[in-house]
């Protein structure tokens, strides 16, 4: 059967792994690159016929991954991060490529091989880390952002890399091949721009009305992979145009359709990926270099955890960011791979090297997961050990700090929140870091108090004794677990609303013994359910009872813990 069996035996054994994984409450993704692992060098790849094919077939995965971040993806979300990813990104891979010259130049290394490893460790894995902070429920945060802009531009540097590198020996050659690629790149991606807001939304009305299922899926998908191949055409990475095909399919009105058809390709092809590079570890030179190699992830993880947390904190970026950018960052990536075999087939590198950054690459992407589960606690640590935060209030006199509500966060959530609770003459005050959303309040006239609503101290000045009850209105989940457990040492009996991204936040509140926990999303679709029968004429005292009952069956587990918030 050839790639068809491969195929078969690779879903078999991801869906064992992704169930042993769940079991252990880890990533699937580890049981997915547990289960490559098993097929392939433990078992000497005795049930694979063409683990190459697999290979190439698992890039759709990515491509398919970066396809369903850019439906969903808007770039006003991209703006207030637009800075460390543009000057951030490339001072972080010159940084790693010194570091692995250096490296290089210690193991004693040519030094055309050391600039190459530098460039394949300096990439970090997007497939890796959207997976992860998905799994995590931290798509959405600000962390996030930043992550996500700064893996495009690695992707983007990719290109100059796979030019400038074969050309070590005569950069000149290579110079003039580098800004033809360049002008290449940037006359397609306008044009793809231009054209695809206007010619993309019409051919899925077209498509829509032709009411079939399997056409529209089979458009959706014929886009996203159809405009990566053409940038892979144009000297851009094929996983980058799928981002820009999903971006240009989000203008459309029918991009939730399309997500949601195009969710089960991607998590099928990403399985696909991850056991692939399960796949590719070689057993012996693992256990012939092992101190070397763990050498070497410690090093390269290390100094790339340290530059990006640098990096954070140098553009003002505060709180758990940098932990989180630091651990979740650190490893290599998939287009390590990919260079690398530019690498070995242009003669740049030997095929120990290339087992080198295999290898590197390989056991940092499985750590990865392990290490991001780190933030909360390690940030909870730090919180602990930490002075006091600088706090100031505003409009605000101490008071009045009796029987009030606390806001956590002053975002879009958090200022309706107040909005409201000002209009209706009830005490409140808001607790909030991020110095342009003080400024706001101030201007405002909101009760605010600057800091980290993390630390215990800050609860404290916010009249956390006397509160009445307790809001938690951030989207990081790091931040709003912290809230919640320093709140719930201090003031077990007060009523706590948090606000929760995903089914596993919200878990994770529920064994808090939180009051309410509000998922966004499912308000919005509550929101949309009562306006359909609003139309459909239904009666104020049955819509009413739909949506509570709909509202009981969610939150049934948490009212069964500790009730509704008063």
């Amino acid at each position: 059967m050839g790639i068809a069996a491969d195929i078969a035996v690779i879903v078999l054994a991801g869906l064992v792994g992704g169930f042993v994984a769940h079991w252990l409450r880890q990533p699937l993704m580890l049981g997915y690159i547990a289960a490559g692992i098993l097929l392939g060098p433990v078992s000497n790849h005795a049930w694979i016929n063409d683990p190459h094919e697999i290979e190439l077939l698992a890039e759709i995965g990515v491509a398919l991954l970066l396809f369903a971040l850019g439906i969903e993806f808007s770039l006003k979300e991209l703006r207030p991060v637009r800075k460390i990813a543009l000057i951030g990104t490339p001072i972080q891979l010159v940084i790693t490529l010194g570091v692995g010259l250096g490296v290089g130049t210690v193991l004693g290394w040519p030094w055309t091989e050391s600039v190459w490893f530098g460039a394949c460790v300096s990439l970090s894995s997007t497939m890796v880390v959207l997976k992860t902070l998905q799994s995590q429920g931290r798509l959405g945060t600000l962390s996030s952002r930043v992550m996500i802009g700064m893996l495009l531009v690695q992707d983007l540097a990719l290109v100059p890399m796979l030019i400038l590198l074969p050309e070590l020996t005569d950069l000149q050659a290579g110079l003039p091949a580098l800004g033809w690629a360049f002008l290449r790149a940037g006359i397609f991606l306008g044009l793809m721009v231009l054209v695809g807001t206007r010619v993309i939304p019409r051919l899925m009305v077209l498509v829509s009305r032709a009411n079939s299922r399997e056409l529209f899926l089979l458009t959706v998908t014929a886009l996203g992979l159809g405009i990566g191949f053409a940038t892979y055409k144009v000297g851009l990475s094929f996983a980058f145009g799928a981002f820009v095909a999903g971006i240009v399919l989000s203008e459309s009105e029918h991009n939730h359709q399309a997500l949601s058809d195009i969710i089960p390709l991607r998590d099928i092809f990403g399985l696909l990926f991850f056991a692939s590079v399960g796949m590719l570890l070689d057993p012996s030179y693992l256990k012939q270099n092992l101190l070397l190699v763990m050498g070497l992830v410690a090093v390269i993880g290390l100094v790339k955890g340290l530059v990006f947390a640098t990096l954070a904190r140098a553009f003002r970026y505060g709180n758990v960011v940098p932990l989180a950018l630091g651990l979740t960052m650190f490893q290599s990536g998939e287009f390590s791979f990919v260079l690398g075999r530019v690498g070995l087939a242009t003669g740049g590198i030997s095929q120990e090297l290339y087992s080198s950054i295999m290898a590197v690459a390989l056991l940092s992407m499985f750590l990865t997961p392990l290490a991001a589960g780190l933030t909360a606690p390690i940030y909870g640590l730090i919180r602990r050990r930490r002075s006091r935060e600088p706090m100031q209030m505003i409009n605000l006199e101490r008071e009045d700090l009796r029987d009030h509500v606390i806001i956590a966060g002053a975002g879009r959530m958090g200022q309706a929140v107040a909005r409201v609770l000002g209009r209706s003459h009830l005490p409140f005050v808001v607790v909030e870091l991020d110095q342009h959303r003080l400024e706001f309040c101030r201007d405002a006239g909101v009760a605010t108090i600057f800091g980290d609503a993390t630390h215990p101290l800050v609860l404290e000045a916010a009249g956390l004794g006397e509160a009445r009850l307790l809001l938690v209105t951030t989207p990081d989940p790091v931040t709003t677990l912290a809230v919640v457990r320093h709140s719930r040492k201090l003031r077990p009996d007060l009523h706590v609303v948090a606000r929760a991204e995903s089914d596993l936040m919200l878990e994770e509140l529920r064994d808090l013994d939180v009051h309410e926990v509000v998922q966004p999303q499912m308000e919005a679709g509550l929101e949309i359910t009562r306006q359909a029968l609003v139309h459909l004429d239904v009666s104020p005292n049955e819509i009413e009872r739909c949506l509570a009952d709909a509202r009981q069956d969610f939150h049934l587990p948490l009212d069964a813990v500790g009730g509704g918030a008063g």
